[in-house]
């Protein structure tokens, strides 16, 4: 049933991204500006922290909730209660493929990173777009923050797609991810959406973009990773 379940939320997605990406094309910039923002609006006062950069798309931006609803905003909650010298800024922009992601990426060079968590591929998959592409475009965004930002630690959020584009595009776009994260020498998180894929509760009506509580289990996912290699 649970396999089920995730098979049908990957074909809701398939669907409702054919039929809802022109709008989301046209709303991404606005949401952008919106949503990437630290979770502290006092640039002075956590000057001295470390900095946690996530940086995806509708997912990490938080699309259909409130910014504090999103999972990085789940995840600064977690590090403020337990005094962490850390504070974390929200770069997830609706939409957002890895080839629009490498195009911005070096915006973000301006201030030093410390952990940088790529959220990133789905959306390519979704599309069909060459898969040696994703890699390609995923490498460069992991190869300009390193070289920006010597000694950073990098997560990559695993992903899937449902079998559309044929099984032997869907595993290898599965496998992007682990590989990449080998070649890096990065953290990997398996699957993003553990837990939540394919479980209507846990997501909004469009069967896509998870509820509050859908995002405090994302926002576990990703602290599993994270919480171990926060100094």
């Amino acid at each position: 049933m649970r396999s089920l379940l995730k098979l049908c939320y990957l074909l809701v997605f398939t669907f409702l991204l054919a039929c809802g990406e022109s709008a989301e094309k046209s709303t991404s910039k606005e949401r952008g500006t919106e949503k990437i923002s630290a979770e502290s609006t006092d640039k002075d006062s956590v000057s001295s922290k470390k900095t946690i950069v996530f940086f995806g798309n509708s997912l990490t931006a938080g699309m259909g909730l409130e910014p504090e609803q999103s999972f990085p905003s789940v995840i600064s909650g977690k590090i403020d209660s337990l005094d962490l010298d850390y504070f974390v800024i929200n770069a997830g922009i609706s939409g957002e493929t890895t080839a629009s992601g490498e195009s911005r990426i070096g915006w973000l060079m301006r201030d030093r990173i410390d952990v940088f968590v790529l959220e990133l591929g789905a959306n390519d998959g979704l599309r069909g777009i060459p898969l040696s592409e994703t890699r390609e475009n995923l490498q460069a965004i992991i190869d300009t923050v390193k070289e920006n930002n010597p000694g950073v630690k990098i997560i990559l959020a695993g992903m899937q797609i449902p079998p559309n584009m044929g099984p032997e595009y869907t595993e290898e776009f599965r496998q992007i991810f682990p590989d990449l994260a080998e070649k890096n020498q990065a953290y990997l998180i398996p699957f993003l959406l553990e837990g939540v894929a394919g479980i209507p509760q846990l997501n909004q009506a469009d069967g896509i973009h998870p509820t509050i509580e859908g995002q405090k289990i994302v926002a576990e996912n990703v602290w599993d990773i994270l919480e171990p290699i926060l100094d």
